[in-house]
C-alpha cells in the first residue's frame, strides 16, 4: 500500500494530481464551464471601464461640452449592471462547486475506507484519516472554486488588457509587457520553497490532528498513568514545529509577492514618464487615452500577483490533494476477484440471489501467515472443523490465535496455503458473503452513538422491534436493559461510555447474534468482565451458540470446559489439540496452564473472602 503521507513528495508541481482532481470533479463539470464563462465576461466588463473613461474625459472634459452625455451615462449604467449580474453569478456557482465537491469526496473517501481492510486500520493513525477527509478536503474545495475563478478572471483580464493597450499605444504597452516573463521567472525559483514549506505544514498538521484524537480517546488511560505534563509536552513539540514550518512557509510566501509589486511600480513609472512626455511634449497621445493606459499599467499587475498568489496557494493545496488522492487510490490488499464479483457482487452492490448457503465446515489447509516485513506468526497450521462444533482456543500472547480467527473472518489473508468454507476456498466467494454470515465479538466492545435498541438493530438494519428483543433476551441483557431510564430507547452515549464494560459486551453480543450467523467468534469476549457478567455470558453462549460453529478465544481456561475441542498454540504451531477432559489428562502445556491459573484464581478468590 502506498504510503500517502510522503506521496509524491519529490516532485514540484505535478499536474497529474490535479487531472485527478478534476476528474472527481466531473458531476460540477457545467458548473466549472460556467464559471469560466462568466469569469472572462466579468473581465470584459472591468476592461471596459478604463475605454469609457477615456471617452468621458476626450469627448467631454477635454472639449468642454455636454452633448451626448445621456447616452454615455446609460452605456456606462449597462456596464455597471452586467458587471454586478456576473458577480452574483460566479460567486453562486464557486460556492456550489465548494460545497458539493467537499461533499463529494468526503462521500467517496468515506466509502473507500469501508472497503479497506482491517491491515490498513492496523497501521494507519486515526488523525491523519480525519485530516485528509476535512481541513485537506475543505482546502481542495476552496482551490478549485474560487482557486479556478481567480485564475480564469486573472487570464482572461491580462489577455484583454494587453490586447487593448497594445492597440492604445504598442511601445508603451511592450514596455509594460515586458516585465511579465521577469515575474513568470520569480514564481519558478519560488515554487520549490513554497510546495516544500506546505508539505512539512501539512504533515505536521496530521500528527497534531492524530494528538488530539488520542489525547480525547485516551483521556481515561492519561489520568490513571498521570501522563497529563509529559502528554503537554509532547503537544508542545509538536505546536513547535508547526509553528516554525508555518512561519518558514509565511515568510517565503511574503517574500515573493513584494517582488511582484516592485517590479509592477517600476513598470508604471516607466509609463508614466514615457506617456506624459507624448501627450505634453509630443502631442501623439490624448490625455484621456494616458489615462485608461495608466489604468491599465497600474491594474494588469493585480491580476498577475493574484496568479502568483493562486499558483502558490495551488502549490500549497497538492500537498492536501496528494494525501486525499492517494487515500482514495488506496488498493486494498484483501479484494474479491472480478470473477467473483460477477457472480456474487461487491459489498455496495452484492447479488444476494446468487449467495450459496452456508453452513460452517472450516478446513485450514497448510496456512501460514506473516505480517508485512515481519516473521511467521503461523506456519502449516492444519485444522477441520464441523459445522456445530465449538473450538477454543488458547495460548500465551503472540502465540497466532488472534491470527487464526482474524485469517478465518479474511480481515487478512494467508500467505501460505488456503482457508476453506464449507469445502470451497473463501477466495471463490465474496468477502460480504462471508462476512455477513459471521458473528464477532470483541474483547473491548465498541457501541455506537445512539440508542440500546438502535446498537442491538446495527446487527441486521431491518430487524423488528420484537427480534431485537428476542435478541437480548436470548443472551440475558434484557434484564439490565430494562432497568435502564428509558430501557431499550436509552441513549448509550458516545462508545457506550453510559454503560459498564458488561453491559456493553451484553448489547454487542446481542448484536452479532441478531444477524443470525452460522459461523461465531469470541475474542476474548468474558477477559474484560466481572465474574456475574462473565457467568451470564456463558450462559447465553451455550444457547446461542448450539449447532453453530463457533471459535472462542479464551482467557480464562474455565470458560471452556465444555468445548467440542481446546486448540493449543504455541510460536504459531498448535501443540495441542483435545477436549478439556483429554487435555487434562496428558502431562502437556494445556495441564500445566489450567492448573496455573485455577491455583491463581483460588488465591484471588481467598484473599478477596478474607
Amino acid at each position: 500500500m502506498q504510503n500517502f503521507e510522503e506521496y509524491n513528495d519529490s516532485k514540484h508541481l505535478d499536474l497529474s494530481v490535479w487531472k485527478k482532481l478534476l476528474n472527481i470533479s466531473r458531476p460540477y463539470k457545467k458548473h466549472l464551464i460556467a464559471i469560466l464563462a462568466t469569469m472572462s465576461i466579468t473581465a470584459t466588463f472591468d476592461v471596459s471601464f478604463p475605454l469609457l473613461n477615456r471617452q468621458a474625459i476626450d469627448r467631454f472634459a477635454a472639449v468642454g461640452t455636454l452633448n451626448g452625455l445621456g447616452g454615455f451615462i446609460a452605456m456606462y449604467a449597462l456596464a455597471i449592471i452586467g458587471q454586478c449580474s456576473c458577480i452574483f453569478f460566479f460567486i453562486n456557482l464557486c460556492g456550489q462547486v465548494e460545497i458539493g465537491l467537499c461533499k463529494l469526496i468526503r462521500r467517496l473517501g468515506f466509502k473507500h475506507l469501508q472497503e479497506l481492510p482491517f491491515s490498513f486500520y492496523d497501521r494507519t493513525p486515526v488523525g491523519y484519516l480525519i485530516a485528509r477527509m476535512t481541513s485537506d478536503t475543505q482546502r481542495l474545495g476552496d482551490t478549485v472554486a474560487w482557486g479556478l475563478m481567480d485564475f480564469m478572471w486573472s487570464a482572461a483580464y491580462i489577455l484583454i488588457v494587453s490586447i487593448t493597450m497594445l492597440v492604445l499605444n504598442w511601445r508603451l504597452a511592450l514596455a509594460v509587457l515586458a516585465v511579465v516573463p521577469v515575474i513568470a521567472l520569480i514564481a519558478g525559483y519560488y515554487q520549490k520553497r513554497i510546495l516544500a514549506s506546505y508539505r512539512e505544514v501539512r504533515k505536521i498538521n496530521s500528527k497534531i490532528t492524530g494528538s488530539f484524537n488520542e489525547g480525547i480517546t485516551g483521556a481515561k488511560t492519561t489520568k490513571t498513568l498521570v501522563r497529563e505534563e509529559a502528554n503537554v509536552q509532547e503537544f508542545t513539540q509538536l505546536t513547535d514545529g508547526m509553528c516554525r514550518a508555518s512561519m518558514q512557509a509565511a515568510i517565503t510566501s511574503a517574500t515573493f509577492l513584494p517582488i511582484v509589486v516592485s517590479l509592477a511600480g517600476f513598470a508604471t513609472a516607466f509609463v508614466l514618464y514615457r506617456g506624459g512626455y507624448q501627450v505634453y511634449a509630443l502631442g501623439t497621445t490624448s490625455i484621456g487615452t494616458l489615462t485608461a493606459f495608466m489604468t491599465y499599467a497600474t491594474q494588469i499587475f493585480d491580476p498577475i500577483s493574484n496568479i502568483a498568489r493562486r499558483f502558490a496557494e495551488m502549490q500549497q493545496a497538492q500537498a492536501a490533494a496528494e494525501r486525499v488522492i492517494a487515500l482514495l487510490e488506496t488498493e486494498p490488499e484483501i479484494a474479491d476477484t472480478p470473477e467473483v464479483v460477477a457472480v456474487y457482487g461487491d459489498n455496495f452492490h452484492p447479488k444476494r440471489e446468487n449467495w450459496p448457503a452456508l453452513h460452517g465446515d472450516v478446513t485450514f489447509e497448510n496456512v501460514s501467515f506473516r505480517y508485512t516485513g515481519g516473521e511467521h506468526v503461523l506456519t502449516d497450521f492444519n485444522l477441520e472443523v464441523k459445522a456445530g462444533q465449538n473450538i477454543a482456543i488458547v495460548g500465551e500472547t503472540g502465540s497466532g490465535k488472534s491470527t487464526v480467527v482474524n485469517l478465518l473472518c479474511r480481515f487478512y489473508e494467508p500467505t501460505g496455503g488456503r482457508i476453506l468454507i464449507d469445502g470451497v476456498d473463501y477466495k471463490e466467494r465474496s468477502q460480504l458473503w462471508l462476512q455477513s454470515n459471521l458473528g464477532y465479538v470483541l474483547q473491548t466492545p465498541h457501541l455506537f452513538s445512539g440508542t440500546v435498541r438502535e446498537n442491538i438493530r446495527y446487527g441486521r438494519l431491518d430487524a423488528t422491534d420484537e427480534e431485537v428483543e428476542a435478541s437480548a433476551r436470548l443472551v440475558d441483557a434484557e434484564e439490565f436493559i430494562l432497568t435502564l431510564e428509558n430501557g431499550y430507547d436509552t441513549d448509550v452515549g458516545e462508545g457506550g461510555n453510559r454503560l459498564s464494560t458488561g453491559q456493553k459486551q451484553l448489547i454487542s453480543f446481542a448484536r452479532a447474534m441478531i444477524a443470525n450467523p452460522a459461523i461465531f467468534v469470541l475474542d476474548e469476549a468474558t477477559s474484560s468482565v466481572d465474574t456475574e457478567t462473565e457467568q451470564k455470558i456463558q450462559a447465553a453462549i451455550r444457547t446461542a451458540l448450539a449447532g453453530r460453529t463457533s471459535f472462542i478465544i479464551a482467557h480464562r481456561l474455565s470458560t471452556i470446559r465444555n468445548a467440542d475441542r481446546i486448540l493449543v498454540l504455541h510460536d504459531g504451531e498448535m501443540i495441542q489439540s483435545g477436549t478439556h477432559k483429554e487435555l487434562l489428562a496428558k502431562q502437556g502445556y494445556y495441564r500445566d496452564l489450567y492448573t496455573n491459573q485455577f491455583k491463581a484464581e483460588k488465591q484471588q478468590t481467598l484473599l478477596e473472602e478474607a
